[in-house]
């Protein structure tokens, strides 16, 4: 996988057609999920997978951009980010006749939504990472039951499964934290 996306990154850098290609044929069908799921059309799914693309090789070509996810990942990140950024200007007023209104199709609760979503799925995603006595604790919480209850059903004492419960919130976040989905949901707030 890693040799994979080395080839992919020089493709994308050196502007190898063949490489492009591929990348293309590889991810055109997600991006188009997504962003026709929300409220988008095809001309958008083109639009914003050439801007991506663009993005990419900028960040790319820097030299900076340390990656630690798979290629198509932070590409979908980018994909995303930029899509819900151009739900956000479509909500503006925008200026037509002299009068000022409100374009149809876009509004907050859509983008919230969207950005709901994602935060779950991230939750979700990084919950069946943990270790199935930390998915049951925290289960049990989150369920709205007492430490006391909880104590009971797993065994342990009250300030034991207090504790694990705070280290498994805490691994359960510093996984979060560490997903560039995350960094890009946080920047949106």
């Amino acid at each position: 996988m890693i040799n994979k996306d080395q080839v992919i990154i020089t493709g994308i850098i050196e502007g190898d057609e063949k490489v492009l290609t591929s990348f293309y044929k590889e991810n055109i069908r997600y991006i188009q999920g997504y962003i026709l799921n929300n409220c988008g059309n095809p001309e958008d799914v083109e639009d914003v997978f050439q801007d991506a693309l663009v993005v990419l090789y900028q960040k790319l070509g820097s030299g900076l951009l340390e990656l630690k996810v798979p290629v198509k990942t932070y590409f979908y990140g980018i994909c995303k980010n930029l899509w819900r950024n151009r739900l956000k200007k479509k909500k503006k007023i925008t200026y037509d006749n002299e009068q000022y209104r409100f374009e149809k199709g876009t509004d907050d609760s859509l983008i919230n939504d969207i950005e709901n979503q994602e935060r779950e799925h991230l939750y979700r995603k990084y919950f069946q990472k943990l270790s199935s006595g930390n998915k049951k604790l925290l289960s049990l919480f989150f369920e709205g039951r007492s430490m006391k209850e909880i104590s009971k059903i797993t065994g342990y004492s009250e300030g034991y499964a207090r504790k694990k419960k705070f280290e498994a919130k805490r691994q359960l976040l510093k996984m979060i934290e560490q997903d560039p989905i995350y960094k890009e949901l946080k920047s949106i707030l």
